[in-house]
């Protein structure tokens, strides 16, 4: 099994779910350019099927099979490797024959036949933490995930229900989560400051403001790496468009928050500095 997840800094990045034309590739395009300057990995992300909406009339993306073969053609141009999500056991033999990375969705992290399935398949896994879970009961998902054999795992963080329409992020789950899973532990940076369902028309609204400063405390705070949405019209996104970052300012914000990153390893890498007192 490659050891994809391990890298630090990790970085994820794509759109929400992949969409028609020529979006998709143009956002990987823009990945590889920003591996070269920022010297850096990226795994492009992107779903097939959005299954959690709220609505039954919300666009939900191409499908298991179309979505693949986009998914494909993707890392055959790039040379990416690729992440995207599956919510059901029977979607993960025909995900590990096209992608590198599978993802749990938030809402789905305790499906324990999901969570087997994909522990079995020889790929590399992404687990995203329950909005209603603290870090402790991420435990068991990530057990399941192992019994299969599994050995590349990562935790994200991405925030936890305050109220009915919020989320907060609580830094110290980084370290929480990092020591009680052996995992490495990603901030998602725009799920973070969603406000679910808060939309009129069910979608989920956001504060896509937000997104730098809570990164930048990720950062600081310990995150080993980062998952972020992103798209060059934010605004038309067909998914997630009060969070997703725009394309053109993702070099930028990534830029910042990857020195901060660097910056705390330099920190806890120097040897502490013993001070003596006088009297």
């Amino acid at each position: 099994m490659a050891q994809l997840l391990q890298g630090r800094p990790l970085v994820i990045a794509g759109p929400c779910v992949l969409e028609d034309g020529d979006v998709n590739l143009r956002i990987a395009e823009h990945l590889v350019r920003m591996s070269e300057t920022l010297g850096i990995d990226f795994i492009y992300k992107a779903s097939f099927d959005k299954a959690n909406r709220t609505r039954l009339d919300a666009p939900r993306g191409p499908g298991l099979d179309r979505g693949l073969e986009i998914l494909s053609q993707i890392g055959r141009s790039t040379g990416l490797p690729l992440l995207t999500d599956v919510h059901e056991p029977s979607q993960v033999k025909p995900c590990c024959d096209v992608v590198d990375v599978l993802q749990i969705p938030a809402f789905l992290c305790r499906q324990t036949d999901l969570l087997t399935e994909v522990g079995r398949c020889g790929k590399s896994v992404n687990i995203k933490k329950g909005q209603w879970m603290k870090a402790e009961d991420m435990v068991g998902a990530v057990e399941k995930v192992r019994s299969g054999g599994c050995t590349d795992v990562a935790v994200s963080e991405r925030g936890t229900f305050f109220g009915y329409g919020d989320l907060v992020v609580d830094m110290r789950n980084f370290d929480r989560l990092r020591d009680i899973t052996g995992c490495t532990v990603v901030f998602d940076m725009t799920h973070s400051v969603q406000r679910p369902g808060s939309g009129s028309d069910g979608s989920s609204g956001g504060s896509r403001e937000n997104v730098r400063s809570l990164a930048a405390a990720a950062a600081a705070a310990g995150a080993d790496g980062f998952f972020i949405e992103t798209h060059p019209e934010p605004d038309n996104a067909s998914s997630d468009a009060a969070t997703i970052w725009p394309l053109e300012e993702l070099e930028p914000l990534l830029a910042h928050v990857l020195e901060l990153w660097r910056t705390r390893e330099r920190c806890l890498s120097d040897k502490p500095t013993t001070v003596e007192w006088k009297s």
